[in-house]
């Protein structure tokens, strides 16, 4: 009886350098397709947002992540545990604000943006990975949480870092509400 194959690491690195080729692709269609940056961003949140709610399930289901009692707690295993699982990297974590509602992911490297040098030419308010906030604000809200996810720096536009930032917004409440008798 032969035994399975085991997943062979240089299978995990093809698999991301097809995914990031494939989303710079897309990207590229959507620029041609759409004349206006701000069309393009949408789409990508958009699609981000889809990929986001159906992606929470198989992170809850492959993680052993308990219930989180904070915000913080909740930026700390999007970046610890879901950016690690699904992009081989770990953002650093800030916070924003003393309501300690506002957060900062701190990203050193973009697998997303590995294999492009610049923006399209005439596409400066492009937001190139603008499906990573689709996919954090989608996935927030199948957990109950409504969030704006946004970009506020992004190396492919000169700026120093790339930070994506997350401030939620309020905590939807789970109770049902029950009837006077």
């Amino acid at each position: 009886m032969s035994r399975p194959a085991q997943r062979r690491p240089e299978y995990h690195k093809i698999n991301k350098d097809l995914f990031v080729l494939t989303y710079g692709a897309l990207v590229a269609q959507l620029c041609k397709d759409y004349e206006k940056d701000e069309d393009v961003n949408k789409y990508l949140d958009k699609m981000g947002y889809g990929i986001g709610t159906r992606l929470v399930e198989n992170f809850l289901a492959r993680t052993c992540v308990r219930r989180c009692h904070s915000y913080s707690e909740i930026t700390d295993i999007i970046a610890q545990v879901a950016f690690k699982m699904y992009l081989g990297i770990t953002p650093s974590v800030t916070c924003n604000n003393a309501s300690k509602n506002e957060f900062s992911l701190i990203l050193d490297k973009n697998p997303l943006a590995e294999f492009v040098e610049e923006l399209p030419a005439g596409r400066s308010s492009l937001c190139y990975c603008n499906l990573l906030c689709g996919i954090i604000r989608g996935a927030l809200e199948m957990v109950h949480l409504a969030a704006d996810v946004t970009f506020l720096q992004d190396r492919l536009k000169g700026d120093r870092v790339t930070e994506i930032g997350i401030t939620f917004l309020k905590k939807h409440d789970e109770k049902k509400h029950r009837r006077k008798k």
